[in-house]
C-alpha cells in the first residue's frame, strides 16, 4: 500500500512539474489562433494573410486564420471575448465590430473596451467621395454648391445601414448641413453600379475600387476623406483641402487579446506587429490592397479607440439608425 501512495505521490509531483514547466515556457510556445468575423476572400482576410505570414517568422510560431462570420463580425468577437486571455486568440477586426456596432446595436453583447485588450492598430483605410458622371460638379465645393440648390432631391448609396459607407456621407451631411438622401443597398457593389449607372449621385466607396473606376472615367472622385492624399489617387484633394476643416474620416484594422491578457504578453505581440509593418514588402502590399500602413502599439492604439467611438457614436445617432 505504501508503495502505491509513494507511486502515486511521484506522478502527482511529476504532473505538478510538467505544469509547472509549461507555466514557465516563453510565450508564444504553441500556435496562435487569429479569429476574423466575416467570411474568407475579403478585405480583412487578405489584410489577415498579409500580416500572418510574416508574423509567424517573426514570432516562431503559426499563425492561424479563423473564420466567424455572422452579425456584422459579433460572432467572431463573441468567440475572442469568451477565449482565454493568454494570447493565443487574436481578433482582427475593422472599424465596424470596434466602434460602428457599439453605437449601432443596442443588445450587442460585448463591449469593445471593456472585453477586449488594444494590441496593435495596422491600418487606416480612406474613402472617397464620388459623384456621377451626370452630376455638375468638377469638385466638392461644387457638389456642395449644387447640393444645397437642390435640397433633399441629391441621394447617396451605401453598402447598407449603419455601414462605413454610409456613415461617412451621414458625418458630411452634419459638416456642410446638406440635405442628402439615403439610399442602402445590400453591398457595396449594387450601390456601385447604380452610382456608375446614374441612379443616384453621390457615395463614399473604399479607394481600390474608388481608384479603379475613377481612372476609368466612370465616375469622378472629388476627395479623399484621409488627412493627406493618397498615392491611388494623387491628383484628387482631401476633403480638409477642399474646404472642409477637420474632416478627417478613415476606417482602420486592428488586432485585439481578450480582457485580462498580460502585458507582457500583449507588449510582445504588438512588437511583434510592428516589426512586420516595418518590412518594406508589407507596406507596399498592404498599399496595393488599398490600405495604407498605420501601426499604432497596444497604449495608443487603446487611446485612439477611446477617441473614436464617441465620434462613431455620434454618427450613428445623426443617421438616426438603429439595429436589433
Amino acid at each position: 500500500m505504501k508503495k502505491f501512495v509513494q507511486i502515486g505521490l511521484s506522478a502527482v509531483a511529476g504532473l505538478v512539474l510538467m505544469a509547472s514547466a509549461q507555466a514557465q515556457q516563453p510565450f508564444p510556445s504553441k500556435p496562435i489562433r487569429v479569429v476574423i468575423g466575416f467570411p474568407a476572400g475579403g478585405p480583412l482576410d487578405q489584410h489577415a494573410r498579409l500580416l500572418t505570414d510574416k508574423l509567424q517568422g517573426v514570432l516562431g510560431q503559426p499563425i492561424i486564420v479563423d473564420y466567424k462570420p455572422g452579425a456584422g463580425g459579433a460572432v467572431g468577437a463573441q468567440d475572442v471575448m469568451k477565449s482565454p486571455a493568454d494570447g493565443y486568440t487574436l481578433m482582427l477586426a475593422n472599424t465596424g465590430v470596434m466602434v460602428i456596432n457599439p453605437a449601432l446595436y443596442p443588445k450587442l453583447p460585448y463591449s469593445t473596451l471593456k472585453d477586449f485588450t488594444p494590441v496593435a492598430r495596422t491600418a487606416m483605410q480612406p474613402l472617397a467621395l464620388l459623384v456621377n458622371n451626370k452630376v455638375p460638379a468638377q469638385n466638392l465645393q461644387e457638389f456642395i454648391a449644387y447640393a444645397k440648390a437642390n435640397p433633399g432631391k441629391v441621394n447617396f448609396g451605401s453598402a447598407g445601414n449603419g455601414g462605413i459607407s454610409h456613415l461617412v456621407p451621414e458625418m458630411f451631411k452634419s459638416t456642410t448641413g446638406l440635405d442628402l438622401v439615403h439610399i442602402p443597398y445590400k453591398g457595396s457593389a449594387p450601390a456601385f453600379t447604380d452610382l456608375v449607372g446614374g441612379q443616384v449621385q453621390f457615395m463614399a466607396e473604399s479607394i481600390p475600387q474608388a481608384a479603379a473606376y475613377h481612372k476609368q472615367g466612370k465616375v469622378r472622385a472629388l476627395a479623399v476623406t484621409s488627412k493627406e492624399r493618397n498615392p491611388a489617387l494623387p491628383e484628387v484633394p482631401t476633403a480638409i483641402e477642399s474646404g472642409l476643416k477637420g474632416f478627417e474620416v478613415v476606417g482602420f484594422y486592428g488586432f485585439l487579446a481578450p480582457a485580462g491578457t498580460p502585458k507582457e504578453v500583449v507588449a510582445k505581440l504588438s512588437n511583434a506587429f510592428g516589426q512586420v509593418m516595418q518590412m518594406p514588402d508589407v507596406r507596399g502590399r498592404m498599399v496595393e490592397q488599398g490600405a495604407d500602413p498605420a501601426f499604432l502599439g497596444a497604449d495608443e492604439f487603446a487611446k485612439f479607440l477611446t477617441g473614436e467611438m464617441p465620434r462613431w457614436a455620434a454618427a450613428v445617432k445623426a443617421s438616426g439608425t438603429k439595429m436589433d
